[in-house]
Protein backbone atom coordinates (compact mmCIF):
# COMPACT_ATOMS: atom_id res chain seq x y z
CA UNK A 1 0.00 0.00 0.00
CA UNK A 2 1.28 3.47 -0.87
CA UNK A 3 -0.22 6.24 1.24
CA UNK A 4 0.48 8.97 -1.34
CA UNK A 5 -2.43 7.82 -3.50
CA UNK A 6 -5.00 8.65 -0.80
CA UNK A 7 -6.62 12.01 -0.12
CA UNK A 8 -6.11 13.63 3.27
CA UNK A 9 -9.70 12.80 4.19
CA UNK A 10 -9.59 9.24 2.77
CA UNK A 11 -12.06 6.75 4.25
CA UNK A 12 -12.02 2.94 3.94
CA UNK A 13 -15.82 3.07 3.69
CA UNK A 14 -18.36 3.20 0.86
CA UNK A 15 -18.59 6.54 -0.91
CA UNK A 16 -22.38 6.22 -0.71
CA UNK A 17 -22.24 6.41 3.10
CA UNK A 18 -21.09 10.04 2.93
CA UNK A 19 -24.54 11.15 1.84
CA UNK A 20 -26.45 8.34 3.53
CA UNK A 21 -24.76 7.06 6.71
CA UNK A 22 -25.87 3.71 8.04
CA UNK A 23 -29.20 4.15 9.83
CA UNK A 24 -28.94 4.52 13.59
CA UNK A 25 -31.75 2.12 14.44
CA UNK A 26 -32.38 1.07 18.01
CA UNK A 27 -31.63 -2.58 18.70
CA UNK A 28 -34.33 -3.74 21.13
CA UNK A 29 -34.77 -7.43 21.88
CA UNK A 30 -36.51 -9.09 18.94
CA UNK A 31 -40.20 -9.96 19.27
CA UNK A 32 -40.94 -13.36 20.77
CA UNK A 33 -43.32 -14.30 17.99
CA UNK A 34 -44.13 -13.05 14.48
CA UNK A 35 -45.90 -14.29 11.42
CA UNK A 36 -42.82 -13.82 9.21
CA UNK A 37 -39.14 -13.56 10.12
CA UNK A 38 -36.79 -12.25 7.44
CA UNK A 39 -33.06 -12.93 7.83
CA UNK A 40 -31.05 -10.15 6.15
CA UNK A 41 -31.89 -6.48 5.72
CA UNK A 42 -30.56 -5.86 2.21
CA UNK A 43 -32.68 -5.26 -0.86
CA UNK A 44 -34.01 -8.83 -0.92
CA UNK A 45 -35.01 -8.92 2.72
CA UNK A 46 -36.56 -5.47 2.82
CA UNK A 47 -38.58 -6.01 -0.37
CA UNK A 48 -39.85 -9.29 1.05
CA UNK A 49 -40.69 -7.61 4.36
CA UNK A 50 -42.50 -4.78 2.61
CA UNK A 51 -44.81 -7.20 0.83
CA UNK A 52 -45.72 -9.31 3.84
CA UNK A 53 -46.06 -6.36 6.22
CA UNK A 54 -48.38 -4.55 3.83
CA UNK A 55 -50.39 -7.77 3.58
CA UNK A 56 -51.03 -7.54 7.33
CA UNK A 57 -48.50 -10.13 8.53
CA UNK A 58 -46.50 -9.28 11.62
CA UNK A 59 -42.93 -9.11 10.39
CA UNK A 60 -39.44 -8.91 11.88
CA UNK A 61 -36.26 -8.36 9.87
CA UNK A 62 -33.14 -9.61 11.68
CA UNK A 63 -29.59 -8.65 10.74
CA UNK A 64 -26.16 -9.35 12.20
CA UNK A 65 -25.01 -5.80 11.42
CA UNK A 66 -26.63 -2.40 10.91
CA UNK A 67 -29.49 -2.39 8.43
CA UNK A 68 -28.13 -2.61 4.90
CA UNK A 69 -24.51 -2.88 6.08
CA UNK A 70 -23.82 -5.50 3.40
CA UNK A 71 -23.62 -5.08 -0.32
CA UNK A 72 -26.98 -3.38 -0.68
CA UNK A 73 -25.20 -0.18 0.40
CA UNK A 74 -21.78 -1.14 -1.03
CA UNK A 75 -22.49 -1.92 -4.68
CA UNK A 76 -21.77 0.25 -7.71
CA UNK A 77 -25.42 1.13 -8.33
CA UNK A 78 -25.37 -0.29 -11.87
CA UNK A 79 -28.50 -2.04 -13.12
CA UNK A 80 -28.62 -4.45 -16.05
CA UNK A 81 -30.80 -7.35 -17.09
CA UNK A 82 -28.98 -9.44 -14.47
CA UNK A 83 -28.86 -12.90 -16.09
CA UNK A 84 -25.32 -14.03 -16.97
CA UNK A 85 -25.75 -17.18 -19.13
CA UNK A 86 -27.02 -16.66 -22.67
CA UNK A 87 -30.00 -18.31 -24.34
CA UNK A 88 -28.06 -21.13 -26.02
CA UNK A 89 -26.34 -22.14 -22.80
CA UNK A 90 -29.57 -22.02 -20.79
CA UNK A 91 -31.43 -23.97 -23.50
CA UNK A 92 -28.82 -26.73 -23.33
CA UNK A 93 -29.27 -26.94 -19.58
CA UNK A 94 -33.01 -26.50 -19.20
CA UNK A 95 -34.70 -26.53 -22.61
CA UNK A 96 -35.72 -23.62 -24.80
CA UNK A 97 -38.94 -22.71 -22.96
CA UNK A 98 -37.27 -22.49 -19.55
CA UNK A 99 -34.32 -20.60 -21.04
CA UNK A 100 -36.73 -18.04 -22.48
CA UNK A 101 -38.55 -17.71 -19.14
CA UNK A 102 -35.30 -17.25 -17.18
CA UNK A 103 -33.99 -14.54 -19.49
CA UNK A 104 -37.36 -12.83 -19.44
CA UNK A 105 -37.02 -12.49 -15.68
CA UNK A 106 -33.89 -10.41 -16.18
CA UNK A 107 -35.88 -8.01 -18.36
CA UNK A 108 -38.73 -8.09 -15.85
CA UNK A 109 -36.40 -7.19 -12.98
CA UNK A 110 -35.03 -4.19 -14.87
CA UNK A 111 -38.54 -2.93 -15.60
CA UNK A 112 -39.63 -3.69 -12.04
CA UNK A 113 -37.04 -1.50 -10.33
CA UNK A 114 -37.84 1.53 -12.48
CA UNK A 115 -41.55 1.15 -11.75
CA UNK A 116 -40.94 0.45 -8.06
CA UNK A 117 -38.78 3.53 -7.50
CA UNK A 118 -41.37 5.70 -9.24
CA UNK A 119 -44.38 4.21 -7.46
CA UNK A 120 -42.75 4.42 -4.03
CA UNK A 121 -41.31 7.88 -4.68
CA UNK A 122 -37.80 6.87 -3.56
CA UNK A 123 -35.27 9.67 -4.07
CA UNK A 124 -32.15 7.73 -5.10
CA UNK A 125 -30.83 9.40 -8.28
CA UNK A 126 -32.41 6.71 -10.45
CA UNK A 127 -31.78 7.33 -14.16
CA UNK A 128 -31.75 5.28 -17.35
CA UNK A 129 -28.53 6.38 -19.07
CA UNK A 130 -27.78 3.05 -20.75
CA UNK A 131 -24.67 0.94 -20.39
CA UNK A 132 -21.58 0.96 -22.60
CA UNK A 133 -20.19 -2.59 -22.65
CA UNK A 134 -16.67 -2.21 -24.00
CA UNK A 135 -14.75 -4.82 -25.99
CA UNK A 136 -11.25 -5.48 -24.70
CA UNK A 137 -10.08 -6.85 -28.07
CA UNK A 138 -11.18 -6.84 -31.71
CA UNK A 139 -12.40 -10.43 -31.64
CA UNK A 140 -14.68 -9.70 -28.71
CA UNK A 141 -16.06 -6.63 -30.49
CA UNK A 142 -17.07 -8.74 -33.50
CA UNK A 143 -18.69 -11.31 -31.20
CA UNK A 144 -20.64 -8.62 -29.36
CA UNK A 145 -21.79 -7.05 -32.62
CA UNK A 146 -23.07 -10.44 -33.85
CA UNK A 147 -24.93 -10.99 -30.57
CA UNK A 148 -26.71 -7.65 -30.91
CA UNK A 149 -27.69 -8.44 -34.50
CA UNK A 150 -28.99 -11.91 -33.59
CA UNK A 151 -30.90 -11.49 -30.35
CA UNK A 152 -33.34 -14.33 -29.56
CA UNK A 153 -36.83 -13.55 -30.80
CA UNK A 154 -39.00 -12.18 -28.03
CA UNK A 155 -35.97 -11.31 -25.89
CA UNK A 156 -34.69 -8.37 -27.88
CA UNK A 157 -33.45 -5.34 -25.97
CA UNK A 158 -32.68 -1.88 -27.41
CA UNK A 159 -28.96 -1.84 -28.19
CA UNK A 160 -26.58 -0.43 -30.76
CA UNK A 161 -22.97 -1.04 -31.71
CA UNK A 162 -20.30 1.64 -31.28
CA UNK A 163 -17.19 1.02 -33.46
CA UNK A 164 -13.77 1.92 -32.15
CA UNK A 165 -13.58 4.98 -34.39
CA UNK A 166 -16.62 6.43 -32.57
CA UNK A 167 -15.73 5.22 -29.09
CA UNK A 168 -14.77 8.65 -27.71
CA UNK A 169 -18.36 9.78 -27.81
CA UNK A 170 -18.93 7.15 -25.08
CA UNK A 171 -15.63 7.03 -23.22
CA UNK A 172 -12.41 9.02 -23.35
CA UNK A 173 -10.00 6.11 -23.72
CA UNK A 174 -8.27 4.22 -26.51
CA UNK A 175 -7.95 1.07 -24.42
CA UNK A 176 -11.00 -0.60 -25.94
CA UNK A 177 -12.00 -1.78 -29.40
CA UNK A 178 -15.50 -0.35 -29.50
CA UNK A 179 -18.50 -1.82 -27.78
CA UNK A 180 -22.26 -1.98 -27.43
CA UNK A 181 -24.68 0.43 -25.77
CA UNK A 182 -27.58 -1.26 -23.98
CA UNK A 183 -30.01 1.61 -23.96
CA UNK A 184 -32.33 0.64 -21.09
CA UNK A 185 -29.75 -0.18 -18.43
CA UNK A 186 -29.95 2.09 -15.40
CA UNK A 187 -28.19 3.39 -12.33
CA UNK A 188 -28.97 4.69 -8.84
CA UNK A 189 -27.36 5.67 -5.56
CA UNK A 190 -27.46 2.35 -3.67
CA UNK A 191 -27.26 3.90 -0.22
CA UNK A 192 -30.20 6.20 -0.86
CA UNK A 193 -32.20 3.40 -2.48
CA UNK A 194 -31.68 1.21 0.56
CA UNK A 195 -32.60 4.04 2.93
CA UNK A 196 -35.81 4.75 1.04
CA UNK A 197 -36.69 1.08 1.09
CA UNK A 198 -35.98 0.85 4.82
CA UNK A 199 -38.21 3.84 5.57
CA UNK A 200 -41.10 2.23 3.71
CA UNK A 201 -40.65 -1.08 5.51
CA UNK A 202 -40.72 0.66 8.89
CA UNK A 203 -43.77 2.68 7.85
CA UNK A 204 -45.50 -0.59 6.93
CA UNK A 205 -45.15 -1.72 10.54
CA UNK A 206 -42.32 -4.24 10.25
CA UNK A 207 -39.68 -4.41 12.97
CA UNK A 208 -36.10 -4.12 11.71
CA UNK A 209 -33.68 -5.37 14.38
CA UNK A 210 -30.00 -4.61 13.69
CA UNK A 211 -27.04 -6.32 15.39
CA UNK A 212 -29.13 -9.41 16.02
CA UNK A 213 -27.38 -12.32 14.33
CA UNK A 214 -29.38 -15.49 13.76
CA UNK A 215 -27.28 -18.37 15.07
CA UNK A 216 -29.68 -21.23 14.37
CA UNK A 217 -32.97 -21.90 12.61
CA UNK A 218 -34.92 -24.96 13.70
CA UNK A 219 -38.34 -26.45 13.27
CA UNK A 220 -40.83 -25.51 15.99
CA UNK A 221 -44.22 -27.16 15.59
CA UNK A 222 -45.86 -25.75 12.49
CA UNK A 223 -43.26 -22.98 12.25
CA UNK A 224 -39.67 -22.17 13.14
CA UNK A 225 -37.57 -20.98 16.04
CA UNK A 226 -34.73 -18.57 15.28
CA UNK A 227 -32.09 -18.48 18.00
CA UNK A 228 -30.24 -15.18 18.52
CA UNK A 229 -28.06 -13.83 21.29
CA UNK A 230 -30.96 -11.50 22.16
CA UNK A 231 -33.47 -14.31 22.47
CA UNK A 232 -35.49 -16.75 20.39
CA UNK A 233 -37.97 -15.61 17.76
CA UNK A 234 -40.83 -17.94 16.82
CA UNK A 235 -42.13 -17.48 13.29
CA UNK A 236 -44.71 -19.21 11.16
CA UNK A 237 -42.67 -18.46 8.01
CA UNK A 238 -39.04 -17.54 7.37
CA UNK A 239 -37.42 -15.79 4.40
CA UNK A 240 -33.65 -16.19 4.07
CA UNK A 241 -32.22 -13.15 2.27
CA UNK A 242 -28.51 -13.24 3.12
CA UNK A 243 -26.88 -13.71 -0.32
CA UNK A 244 -23.06 -13.30 -0.01
CA UNK A 245 -23.28 -13.25 3.78
CA UNK A 246 -25.10 -16.57 4.20
CA UNK A 247 -23.84 -18.30 7.33
CA UNK A 248 -24.02 -21.62 9.20
CA UNK A 249 -27.53 -21.03 10.53
CA UNK A 250 -28.80 -22.00 7.07
CA UNK A 251 -26.19 -24.58 6.12
CA UNK A 252 -28.01 -26.04 3.10
CA UNK A 253 -28.01 -22.64 1.45
CA UNK A 254 -24.52 -21.75 2.63
CA UNK A 255 -23.10 -24.76 0.78
CA UNK A 256 -24.74 -23.63 -2.46
CA UNK A 257 -23.61 -20.01 -2.67
CA UNK A 258 -20.02 -18.83 -2.96
CA UNK A 259 -19.16 -15.45 -1.40
CA UNK A 260 -16.69 -13.41 -3.45
CA UNK A 261 -15.23 -10.04 -2.58
CA UNK A 262 -15.77 -7.27 -5.06
CA UNK A 263 -13.88 -4.02 -4.60
CA UNK A 264 -14.61 -0.38 -5.42
CA UNK A 265 -12.83 2.94 -5.16
CA UNK A 266 -14.02 6.51 -5.59
CA UNK A 267 -11.64 9.12 -6.91
CA UNK A 268 -11.20 12.55 -5.49
CA UNK A 269 -13.34 15.24 -7.14
CA UNK A 270 -12.26 15.87 -10.74
CA UNK A 271 -12.56 19.03 -12.78
CA UNK A 272 -15.80 19.16 -14.80
CA UNK A 273 -13.83 19.35 -18.06
CA UNK A 274 -11.97 16.16 -17.15
CA UNK A 275 -15.18 14.31 -16.34
CA UNK A 276 -16.77 15.51 -19.57
CA UNK A 277 -13.77 14.35 -21.57
CA UNK A 278 -13.40 10.92 -19.95
CA UNK A 279 -17.09 10.20 -19.39
CA UNK A 280 -19.09 12.40 -21.76
CA UNK A 281 -22.34 10.64 -20.83
CA UNK A 282 -23.86 9.33 -17.59
CA UNK A 283 -23.73 5.76 -18.85
CA UNK A 284 -22.60 2.93 -16.64
CA UNK A 285 -19.58 1.07 -18.02
CA UNK A 286 -18.50 -2.55 -18.06
CA UNK A 287 -16.09 -4.48 -20.26
CA UNK A 288 -15.73 -7.91 -21.80
CA UNK A 289 -12.91 -9.29 -19.66
CA UNK A 290 -13.71 -12.46 -17.76
CA UNK A 291 -12.90 -10.64 -14.54
CA UNK A 292 -14.91 -7.54 -15.30
CA UNK A 293 -14.36 -3.87 -14.51
CA UNK A 294 -17.49 -1.87 -13.76
CA UNK A 295 -17.48 1.88 -13.35
CA UNK A 296 -19.47 5.06 -13.75
CA UNK A 297 -19.59 8.76 -12.97
CA UNK A 298 -20.88 9.52 -9.50
CA UNK A 299 -24.47 10.81 -9.61
CA UNK A 300 -23.26 14.41 -9.30
CA UNK A 301 -20.55 13.82 -11.96
CA UNK A 302 -17.76 14.96 -9.64
CA UNK A 303 -15.77 11.70 -9.53
CA UNK A 304 -15.37 8.21 -10.94
CA UNK A 305 -16.61 5.17 -9.02
CA UNK A 306 -14.52 2.21 -10.23
CA UNK A 307 -14.89 -1.43 -9.26
CA UNK A 308 -13.62 -4.90 -10.01
CA UNK A 309 -12.15 -8.12 -8.69
CA UNK A 310 -8.48 -7.52 -7.83
CA UNK A 311 -7.28 -10.70 -6.13
CA UNK A 312 -7.92 -14.44 -6.06
CA UNK A 313 -8.11 -14.12 -2.27
CA UNK A 314 -10.06 -11.71 -0.11
CA UNK A 315 -8.00 -8.66 0.73
CA UNK A 316 -8.19 -5.43 2.64
CA UNK A 317 -9.68 -2.38 0.83
CA UNK A 318 -6.46 -0.53 1.67
CA UNK A 319 -4.58 -3.11 -0.39
CA UNK A 320 -7.14 -3.27 -3.18
CA UNK A 321 -7.23 0.50 -3.69
CA UNK A 322 -3.77 0.79 -5.32
CA UNK A 323 -4.58 -2.12 -7.62
CA UNK A 324 -7.87 -0.62 -8.75
CA UNK A 325 -6.32 2.81 -9.13
CA UNK A 326 -3.59 1.29 -11.32
CA UNK A 327 -6.25 -0.30 -13.54
CA UNK A 328 -8.13 3.00 -13.74
CA UNK A 329 -4.99 4.88 -14.78
CA UNK A 330 -4.22 2.24 -17.41
CA UNK A 331 -7.59 3.07 -18.99
CA UNK A 332 -7.27 6.83 -18.49
CA UNK A 333 -3.58 7.83 -18.40
CA UNK A 334 -4.38 11.47 -17.71
CA UNK A 335 -5.50 10.37 -14.23
CA UNK A 336 -1.93 9.43 -13.31
CA UNK A 337 -1.99 11.88 -10.39
CA UNK A 338 -5.53 11.21 -9.23
CA UNK A 339 -6.04 10.29 -5.58
CA UNK A 340 -8.53 7.93 -3.98
CA UNK A 341 -11.05 9.29 -1.49
CA UNK A 342 -12.85 6.03 -0.62
CA UNK A 343 -12.08 2.33 -0.92
CA UNK A 344 -14.36 -0.49 0.15
CA UNK A 345 -15.51 -4.01 -0.58
CA UNK A 346 -18.52 -6.25 -0.24
CA UNK A 347 -19.41 -9.89 -0.71
CA UNK A 348 -21.45 -10.99 -3.68
CA UNK A 349 -22.82 -14.54 -3.98
CA UNK A 350 -22.19 -16.74 -6.98
CA UNK A 351 -23.91 -20.04 -7.59
CA UNK A 352 -22.52 -23.07 -9.38
CA UNK A 353 -24.75 -22.44 -12.41
CA UNK A 354 -24.27 -18.60 -12.39
CA UNK A 355 -28.00 -18.06 -11.94
CA UNK A 356 -30.01 -16.36 -9.21
CA UNK A 357 -32.38 -18.71 -7.40
CA UNK A 358 -35.70 -18.47 -5.63
CA UNK A 359 -37.49 -21.28 -3.86
CA UNK A 360 -38.27 -23.13 -0.69
CA UNK A 361 -36.24 -25.78 1.14
CA UNK A 362 -37.38 -27.57 4.30
CA UNK A 363 -40.07 -24.92 4.62
CA UNK A 364 -37.65 -21.96 4.44
CA UNK A 365 -38.25 -19.47 1.64
CA UNK A 366 -35.16 -18.00 0.00
CA UNK A 367 -33.92 -15.78 -2.81
CA UNK A 368 -30.20 -15.28 -3.45
CA UNK A 369 -27.21 -15.96 -5.69
CA UNK A 370 -27.29 -12.88 -7.90
CA UNK A 371 -23.77 -13.50 -9.24
CA UNK A 372 -22.71 -9.88 -8.99
CA UNK A 373 -25.68 -8.42 -10.87
CA UNK A 374 -28.32 -8.03 -8.23
CA UNK A 375 -29.36 -4.42 -7.79
CA UNK A 376 -32.64 -5.00 -9.60
CA UNK A 377 -32.87 -8.79 -9.31
CA UNK A 378 -32.48 -8.79 -5.52
CA UNK A 379 -35.45 -6.56 -4.86
CA UNK A 380 -37.45 -8.19 -7.63
CA UNK A 381 -36.96 -11.71 -6.29
CA UNK A 382 -37.43 -10.49 -2.73
CA UNK A 383 -40.82 -9.20 -3.82
CA UNK A 384 -41.64 -12.43 -5.65
CA UNK A 385 -40.59 -14.74 -2.81
CA UNK A 386 -42.86 -12.82 -0.45
CA UNK A 387 -45.72 -13.07 -2.91
CA UNK A 388 -45.13 -16.81 -3.10
CA UNK A 389 -45.22 -17.00 0.70
CA UNK A 390 -48.54 -15.13 0.60
CA UNK A 391 -49.89 -17.52 -2.04
CA UNK A 392 -50.25 -14.82 -4.69
CA UNK A 393 -50.21 -15.78 -8.35
CA UNK A 394 -47.99 -12.83 -9.27
CA UNK A 395 -45.20 -14.44 -7.28
CA UNK A 396 -44.53 -16.95 -10.07
CA UNK A 397 -41.18 -16.57 -11.84
CA UNK A 398 -39.30 -18.21 -14.67
CA UNK A 399 -36.76 -19.41 -12.10
CA UNK A 400 -39.29 -21.48 -10.16
CA UNK A 401 -38.30 -25.13 -10.11
CA UNK A 402 -34.72 -24.45 -11.27
CA UNK A 403 -32.83 -26.29 -8.56
CA UNK A 404 -29.99 -24.65 -6.68
CA UNK A 405 -26.98 -26.81 -7.62
CA UNK A 406 -25.39 -29.04 -5.01
CA UNK A 407 -21.59 -28.59 -5.05
CA UNK A 408 -21.05 -32.18 -3.85
CA UNK A 409 -22.19 -33.27 -7.31
CA UNK A 410 -19.03 -31.71 -8.72
CA UNK A 411 -16.85 -34.36 -6.98
CA UNK A 412 -14.06 -31.87 -6.40
CA UNK A 413 -13.08 -28.96 -4.18
CA UNK A 414 -15.63 -26.18 -4.62
CA UNK A 415 -14.63 -23.49 -7.09
CA UNK A 416 -16.31 -20.31 -8.09
CA UNK A 417 -16.96 -19.02 -11.61
CA UNK A 418 -15.80 -15.44 -12.05
CA UNK A 419 -17.52 -13.84 -15.02
CA UNK A 420 -18.10 -16.95 -17.10
CA UNK A 421 -14.55 -18.18 -17.21
CA UNK A 422 -11.71 -18.22 -14.68
CA UNK A 423 -12.11 -20.23 -11.48
CA UNK A 424 -11.16 -19.09 -8.02
CA UNK A 425 -11.05 -20.93 -4.67
CA UNK A 426 -13.97 -20.55 -2.34
CA UNK A 427 -13.54 -17.97 0.42
CA UNK A 428 -16.13 -17.87 3.16
CA UNK A 429 -16.73 -15.08 5.67
CA UNK A 430 -16.33 -15.76 9.34
CA UNK A 431 -19.25 -15.53 11.72
CA UNK A 432 -22.93 -16.20 11.33
CA UNK A 433 -25.71 -14.86 9.17
CA UNK A 434 -25.10 -11.23 8.27
CA UNK A 435 -26.65 -8.52 6.19
CA UNK A 436 -28.15 -9.31 2.83
CA UNK A 437 -27.30 -7.35 -0.28
CA UNK A 438 -25.82 -7.38 -3.73
CA UNK A 439 -23.09 -5.79 -5.72
CA UNK A 440 -23.55 -5.16 -9.41
CA UNK A 441 -20.87 -5.85 -11.96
Amino acid sequence: MTSDIFTDDFKPLPYWWERTPRPALAAPPPPRSVDVAVIGSGYTGLCAALQVARAGRSTAVLDAEDAGWGCSSRNGGQISTSIKPGFDELARRHGADTAFAILKEGRNALAWIEAFVAEEGIDCDFIVPGRFHAAHNARKYEEMARDVANQPKGLEVPAHVVPRAEQHRELGTDAYHGGVVYEKHASLDPGRFHQGLLERVLAAGAAVIPRCRVDAVRRDGDGFALDTAQGTVHARDVVVATNGYTGPATGWLRRRVIPIGSYIIATEALAPAVMDRLMPTDRIISDSRKVVYYYRPSPDRTRIVFGGRVSSRETDPLKSAPLLRSDLVALFPELADVKVSHSWMGLVAYTFDTLAHIGRHDGLHYAMGYCGSGVSMAGYLGTRVAQQLLGKAEGRTGLDGVSLPDPSALHRQPVVPVGLGRLLPVARPAGGVAAGGELVC
